[in-house]
């Protein structure tokens, strides 16, 4: 039966309209996303059996061009559409710490960071520049490394920051084999790094590891 003869409670956009998006599952989220459906599937169908075939939605929307256009059902069009939509959701999350206001949401630079790093198949090292009032002045990535180290440079930490007029510091990176659980070695530079920092009155507020599933905060554990 096609979606527009389903009771309208149960047709995925009026029920997003009457009772918002978080009330969607993922199948019904990615019928909107998908809009039609195939001969004999309808849209609510065709995304349960792709969320089958990929193992869930993340993979879905991880999939490279190949693997994503070779599904029934998907091709170029609806794959440059999820990576404008995706775009979208991080332009949009770098926008909300930008604004201007003093950053004191925990959970939004974990959503954020974990946006830009966690699905990198090479570790990145990168910072949030804020102001003395802790508001946000830049997010940039600063060091590439291979699979499971990136070379992190204090001094060139410190550098970036004074060009920046930076009063303090949220470090990050992530670690491509999926587990959060900061190593020696990231104890290690975060220590160089806030001594470095030290020395211009510039505070290392955070140091976030971010996983697959995970995002470890030093300063939770009170490293920092």
């Amino acid at each position: 039966m096609s979606i527009s003869h389903w009771p309208e409670g149960e047709r995925p956009r009026e029920k997003l309209i009457n009772l918002g998006a978080q009330a969607l599952s993922d199948a019904e989220l990615l019928a909107i996303f998908l809009r039609v459906g195939v001969k004999g599937r309808s849209a609510v169908d065709l995304a349960r059996d792709l969320l089958s075939e990929f193992g869930g939605l993340r993979p879905l929307l991880e999939a490279d061009r190949g693997t994503f256009c070779q599904a029934h059902g998907l091709g170029d069009a609806k794959y440059v559409q999820l990576q404008a939509a995706l775009e979208l959701s991080r332009r949009h999350l770098e926008t909300l710490l930008m604004r201007g206001d003093a950053l004191n949401s925990p959970t939004m630079v974990r959503r954020f960071l974990s946006a830009h790093l966690r699905d990198l198949g090479h570790e990145v090292f990168a910072a949030l520049f804020l102001d003395s009032q802790h508001r946000v002045l830049r997010f940039e990535k600063l060091f590439t490394g291979t699979l499971d180290a990136a070379a992190v440079y204090p001094r060139e930490v410190a550098r970036r920051a004074l060009a920046l007029n930076a009063g303090a510091v949220i470090f990050a990176h992530n670690h491509p084999s999926g587990v959060a659980e900061p190593s020696d070695a990231d104890r290690h530079i975060t220590t160089r790094l806030v001594e470095a920092l030290g020395l211009f009155d510039i505070r290392v507020l955070d140091h976030f590891v971010v996983g697959d599933g995970d995002v470890a905060s030093f300063a939770e554990r009170g490293w920092l």
